[in-house]
């Protein structure tokens, strides 16, 4: 098996998106599914890009897929990096191909000098869990997981948008 890892070109877009349909169907979160060619194509290869990819293809074919964001810890003052996602196709698992996404990602945030490699995963995935285990990474059960969707992103944006007019 000929195993190559490399950052996605603007041409391999419609790969991606098909992975990332691979995984919310895995996931069983479909039904949040709102990607795009266009939003992945911005938010990758747009002016300011606010996440990078990698792809795995075995032998010419892509099997998989990390996505990697940039955050920031006032804790230890450095740059971080999150694991957005981090998909095999099923038949291609228990190959090593996870493990050499997941290092490939590590590589790019020891190249920035990031103080801290993050992701989070579904507490019925085993697997993914016991994975993780073996790197060495900890599940950091004291802290949970926040998230405002668009929806209420906009309506707290609102709110504190009217309470500045009310004030000035």
């Amino acid at each position: 098996m000929d195993l190559k890892i490399a950052p996605i070109t603007p041409a391999e877009v419609p790969e991606l998106l098909k992975l990332i349909r691979e995984l919310a169907r895995f996931e069983k979160l479909e039904h949040e599914m709102k990607a795009t060619m266009a939003l992945l194509r911005k938010a990758l290869f747009g002016p300011q890009p606010v996440a990078g990819a990698l792809l795995a293809r075995c032998d010419g074919k892509t099997v998989g897929y990390a996505i990697y964001f940039s955050t920031f810890s006032s804790f230890i003052g450095r740059p971080g990096l999150w694991l957005e996602d981090l998909y095999v196709r099923p038949r291609f698992r228990k190959n090593g191909i996870g493990r050499r996404l997941i290092e490939s990602v590590a590589q790019v945030a020891a190249g920035r000098n990031c103080g801290r490699f993050e992701w989070t995963a579904l507490n019925w995935n085993e697997n993914a869990l016991e994975f993780y285990r073996r790197l060495g990474a900890k599940a950091l059960d004291e802290w949970v997981l926040v998230r405002l969707d668009s929806r209420g992103l906009r309506r707290l944006a609102a709110t504190g948008r009217k309470k500045k007019t009310a004030a000035q």
